[in-house]
């Protein structure tokens, strides 16, 4: 019983202390003024709800209400790790890497998001539009909505992709 909240004190302090680390990392972002929401608010937010989210699990854990031990009734220990998906995955994201100074955001995302989809069992007739979409969806959303540059490659230029 001790065990276990010691346990549950140590991840909420953990998530507690990643919160306040990341309000007082956003501090050093640097902002233009005349944007209303810019970089710092998401961090801000992140970091407000860790810090938040790590003091509630203390309270709860002083006040006796402690987390259900896992079971693992639907983990099958006799299967093994697929080694090859998981190699397939990290060789995605190294492209997405590799890729990203190389073309920009918007293709290496949607070399990311299609690899990882194909990867895991997609048909790639439809991973690849969703990808393509997706990965000019965030393009967008950062260059445009939020202000924020994402590397724009080949699209450099194009008013609504290059932040």
């Amino acid at each position: 019983m001790i065990a276990e909240k010691v346990e549950e004190y140590a991840f909420g302090g953990l998530v507690a202390a990643i919160g306040v680390f990341t309000l007082v990392d956003a501090t050093t972002i640097a902002a233009r003024a005349d944007n209303a929401v810019g970089p710092r608010a998401f961090p801000y937010a992140v970091g407000a709800l860790l810090l938040a989210t790590g003091v509630a699990a203390i309270v709860a854990t002083a006040r006796g209400k402690l987390g259900q031990a896992e079971e693992g009734e639907d983990v099958d220990a006799g299967v093994r790790t697929d080694w090859v998906t998981v190699g397939k995955l990290v060789a995605v994201l190294v492209a997405h890497l590799v890729l990203m100074g190389l073309v920009g955001w918007p293709v290496a995302a949607a070399v990311l998001f299609f690899g990882a989809a194909w990867t895991l069992g997609a048909v790639w007739w439809r991973a690849l539009p969703v990808a393509v979409v997706l990965a000019l969806v965030v393009q967008v959303v950062f260059a445009w909505g939020l202000g924020l540059s994402l590397p724009a490659g080949i699209f450099e230029g194009v008013p609504f992709l290059d932040g």
